[in-house]
């Protein structure tokens, strides 16, 4: 039996990949990789790999999930050195525990090579820090999922103003989106932040407030976004006001107590 490999392939840039993953990618037997596996990527694996497609596109999908689980154990059984290549990392909204499962029950090793997932790469191309301890503290990884043609966002009554929700595959509907936000619990002129193809040539920036998501237009996918107030694009003037303030707090206090 070979062995197989879950490699995250980043954002797209081969730049942002680990030298881990460069290597094996340049050793690979057989790689099956996803939609949003960027050209400059699949062109770090070996010349003499073979390489497929199992990306969904459009809903549409080449292969099931079951069907790639079977492949990667067939191909294990056949070659020394297998590639489950995937967008950003495998282990973030990229079904790889379902993939783990089954070359697990099958008896397959496996090794997973983590990757820079969407959402520090989207924070990354907008300056901007998930975790700023100014404003945020404690960041949320989701997805607007859709249950029964609604956003399905319960997520949204329990979470903190002082949380940030980095928020995978938002999808097209950025108007209906914002109406759940707001709907459950958010108030609507929290700032967010729009990055398209994140660290790729095309990547887009788009700066406004929940109220205004809907007025977006030209968002390509994939696409993320960060609601929270470390997003607003006066972060950086917001949080000298705030500490100015806490210094002059500190000041009158130490007056008093003088």
């Amino acid at each position: 039996m070979g062995k197989v490999y879950l490699v995250g392939a980043g954002p797209g840039d081969p730049e942002l990949l680990t030298v881990k993953a460069a290597r094996i990618l340049a050793s690979a037997d057989i790689v099956l990789y996803d939609a949003l596996v960027t050209p400059q990527v699949l062109a770090l694996v070996s010349a003499k790999a073979r390489v497929i497609d199992v990306g969904k596109r459009c809903g549409q999908k080449l292969l099931t999930q079951q069907e790639i689980n079977a492949y990667l154990v067939h191909a294990a059984a056949h070659h020394a050195v297998v590639v489950r290549l995937k967008s950003g990392d495998p282990l973030i909204f990229g079904r790889a525990g379902e993939e783990i499962e089954a070359l697990r029950n099958a008896g397959v090793d496996f090794e997973i090579v983590p990757g820079i997932t969407s959402a520090l790469a989207a924070a990354a191309a907008a300056r901007i820090s998930l975790t700023d301890r100014r404003f945020a503290s404690q960041v949320l990884f989701t997805t607007a999922h859709r249950k029964g043609g609604a956003f399905d966002l319960g997520w949204a009554r329990t979470i903190s103003a002082d949380a940030t929700a980095a928020i995978y595959m938002p999808g097209a509907a950025y108007a209906e989106l914002a109406n759940a936000l707001v709907e459950n619990g958010l108030d609507p002129q929290t700032p967010c932040v729009v990055v398209s193809r994140a660290a790729q040539e095309t990547q887009r920036i788009l700066r406004t407030d929940i109220a205004g998501l809907g007025s977006l237009t030209g968002v390509g996918a994939p696409a993320l976004l960060i609601v929270g107030r470390v997003a607003h694009s006066d972060a950086a003037s917001i949080a000298a006001d705030v500490w100015q303030q806490l210094r002059d707090n500190s000041a009158q206090d130490n007056q008093q107590i003088a």
